[in-house]
């Protein structure tokens, strides 16, 4: 054996206490294994999968107290070091471990210790590489000889290619194009140059829901007529597992994603595209916090390779790098179809929520205008989408008599209630907690007082189907929201019959509002416009007015003849008169002018500290605690003396939603104008914050989008 060769190995585990675990190498693998390899180690009395991620010649600890690797992973291949550097960035940043990362974003049918001591028999021992790579083999039989040939592209179609195929190595571009303008085909067009000039290489292609990727990915296949990977968390082990480790190995030329294909091993990467980059489904909201829009710029900058952000509302931060230069701006002013954007009409509603002189027969909610606008819609034979971002059927059940409302037992929220989706007259409705999921049946009489008669107040979806379906007995009308789309196949099922002109009203929430390009809707009503205006968080304008221009771009896409209903009671709101003028650039200026004012991202960073317990006191206790500790970090402790840079500690706070499955959650807010400040700060604080929780459970957020 050669001396000089190592005899340790740190693996990448899935815990939160280290970067990195010393095992010593058998005899039998020294000089075989190397960074990337899959090892099977001893983890207290079990067995885990890690990932090699060094070779060292002596251990970081006593070498008396490591133990020795078992075996290497049978079939798995060696990943890329590319793909263990982007998560030793992402574990840096957010300040968490590259194992909590990395490894649970590798399919759990995939890090299955094999069996101890399998027996001899006849039947085939497991295999779940060898079993996913027949899978995937067969889920590609359906590729087409030859490539679907797309639409003749248009002018801004055409510069926005042109300028993609000027850059070379790592260049971000944001295509900011008005819905309608045909950024997709501007996407496909450009990935497909990237795969033909090199048939060796992958293209990543991030979108934000779930539900937009079955459409687009038979889309993108038709298209680009190449090995297609799909990775979203709702689909079955056995599938993720065989399209993970098709893009891992190469295999397939393009993986189609929600955020947490990301993370996923890509060897030959060349293009990555961000599908409505502003939207916040790309921010996990778990631990570990990471943004898979900004992971995926620091991807493709440290791979030197082009990256695109699309969107027709882009996020306050990256309209801000467009600004600055960082980004290069591309803007598609003009509908592909050549029609003209929508006409958005704002309609005031009283306090009753009816427009005075409402006629017998409009559904409550509605405005008559409204109405008669989706009477006239049914006539002509096109589609109407109602939107409102509400499910259920009433946000909450009230007593008239004493005022108790549905409050969770376990939540600072109210059950929400609910239409069964099968039940009788008696059991028609049930109240669920949107946050803990706990139900229970509505009760026949007001528990606090007796009364019997109970009260729904507000109105969600199932609410204004089943209202719809009362005032139009003879429409045709579907639901689409989280409960339908929970039933198999359900959602494929909605799109299928709104795009053959089965359905002719559609009622439902967001997921409604992006990325489908439905030839006959003419009509959208919104409901309940308001909320956002009143959120706690400084966002909220910026994300009305994203979800608005979203929803009304579904309108006319074709003909040019779309109408957008928007139902308000402060109809003089500048959010308004920016989306009756179709002008997000002005919009999006002045917001960024009054975010310099009030030292707001992105002209400031922010980190938060979140700690969960039993008892709000402590959680508010122990972020008090890790407070006054900061301050000793810091050279100056309050923020009055604070010299540039210096991070500012607000006092720790209970969260909005203060309690949430029984657990009381409570926060405090890190600021400072120098990001490199805030990091190198993080860095000293975490490593206190390790000792001194005790029963309290805390996780650290960098770049909250929720404050």
């Amino acid at each position: 054996m050669n001396s000089q060769s190592p005899t340790y190995a740190a693996v990448l585990l899935d815990v939160p206490i280290a970067a990195a675990f010393d095992y010593r190498i058998p005899a039998d693998q020294e000089g075989r294994l190397a960074a990337g390899d899959w090892v099977v180690v001893p983890w207290a009395r079990q067995q885990r999968v890690g990932i090699v991620v060094e070779l060292r010649g002596r251990p970081a600890i006593d070498a008396a107290r490591v133990r020795e690797i078992i075996g290497p992973m049978p079939g798995a291949p060696r990943l890329d070091t590319a793909w263990l550097s982007l998560g030793a960035f992402a574990a840096g940043y957010y300040h968490c471990q590259p194992g909590e990362l990395l490894i649970p974003a590798i399919p759990k049918r995939l890090r299955r210790p094999p069996p101890g001591g399998e027996p001899k028999r006849r039947t085939r021992p497991r295999d779940d590489f060898g079993d996913a790579r027949r899978r995937f083999e067969s889920l590609q039989k359906g590729l087409r000889a030859t490539a679907e040939p797309g639409p003749p592209v248009t002018d801004d179609q055409r510069a926005a290619l042109a300028a993609l195929a000027s850059g070379r190595g790592y260049h971000c571009s944001l295509l900011n194009g008005i819905t309608g303008s045909g950024k997709t085909e501007v996407y496909l067009n450009w990935l497909s140059d990237v795969l033909s000039a090199d048939p060796h290489v992958q293209v990543l292609l991030l979108v934000p829901e779930i539900a937009l990727t079955p459409h687009l990915a038979g889309r993108v296949q038709a298209r680009l007529n190449q090995p297609c990977a799909i990775l979203h968390s709702a689909m079955r082990e056995t599938d993720r597992a065989a399209h993970w480790l098709a893009a891992a190995e190469g295999r397939a030329r393009v993986v189609i994603g929600t955020r947490l294909a990301v993370l996923a091993p890509m060897p030959r990467l060349a293009a990555i595209v961000v599908d409505e980059e502003h939207d916040t489904s790309f921010k996990q909201q778990e631990h570990p916090h990471y943004s898979a829009r900004d992971l995926a710029i620091a991807r493709a900058h440290a791979a030197d390779i082009p990256i695109v952000l699309g969107s027709a509302t882009p996020s306050l931060e990256s309209w801000h790098a467009a600004g600055r230069g960082r980004y290069s701006l591309l803007r598609m002013t003009h509908r592909a179809t050549g029609a003209a954007l929508p006409e958005i009409r704002i309609v005031p509603l009283r306090e009753s929520g009816a427009a005075p002189g409402q006629p017998r027969g409009t559904p409550e909610g509605f405005t008559d205008e409204a109405f008669a606008a989706m009477q006239e819609t049914l006539a002509e034979g096109a589609q109407t989408l109602v939107f409102l971002n509400r499910r259920g059927f009433a946000p909450v059940l009230s007593c008239g008599h004493c005022g108790w409302l549905s409050q969770c037992d376990d939540c600072s929220a109210y059950r929400v209630l609910h239409r069964r989706a099968r039940g009788n007259a008696r059991n028609r409705f049930m109240l669920i907690c949107h946050h803990c999921a706990s139900t229970s049946a509505v009760p026949e009489r007001c528990p606090n007082c007796g009364d019997p008669d109970l009260i729904a107040l507000g109105r969600g979806t199932q609410r204004i189907e089943e209202l719809l379906a009362q005032a139009l007995p003879q429409v045709r009308i579907a639901r689409l929201d989280r409960d339908v789309a929970r039933r198999v196949g359900a959602t494929e099922s909605v799109f299928e019959r709104l795009h053959g002109g089965e359905i002719d009203i559609i009622v439902g929430t967001q997921m409604l509002a992006k990325g489908h390009d439905v030839r006959r809707l003419a009509l959208v009503v919104v409901l309940d416009a308001d909320g956002a205006l009143f959120s706690s968080d400084f966002r909220g304008p910026e994300r009305l007015f994203a979800m608005l221009t979203q929803v009304a771009g579904r309108a006319g896409r074709h003909d040019g003849r779309g109408r957008v209903f928007v139902q308000t009671r402060f109809a003089s709101h500048p959010v308004f008169g920016a989306l009756l003028a179709h002008d997000y650039p002005s919009f999006a200026n002045r917001l960024l002018d009054e975010r310099r004012e009030a030292s707001l991202p992105p002209f400031t960073h922010h980190a938060i500290l979140r700690a969960q317990s039993a008892e709000l006191g402590e959680a508010l206790g122990f972020l008090t605690e890790a407070r006054r500790g900061a301050q000793t970090l810091l050279e100056t402790p309050t923020p009055a003396s604070n010299p540039a840079g210096t991070p500012i500690l607000y006092y720790p706070v209970p969260m909005p939603l203060a309690r949430i499955a029984g657990v009381s959650r409570a926060q405090l807010l890190v600021e400072s104008p120098s990001r490199p400040a805030l990091h190198a700060f993080l860095r000293a604080w975490r490593a206190r914050l390790d000792t001194d929780a005790g029963r309290v459970r805390w996780q650290l957020e960098v770049d909250p989008i929720e404050i």
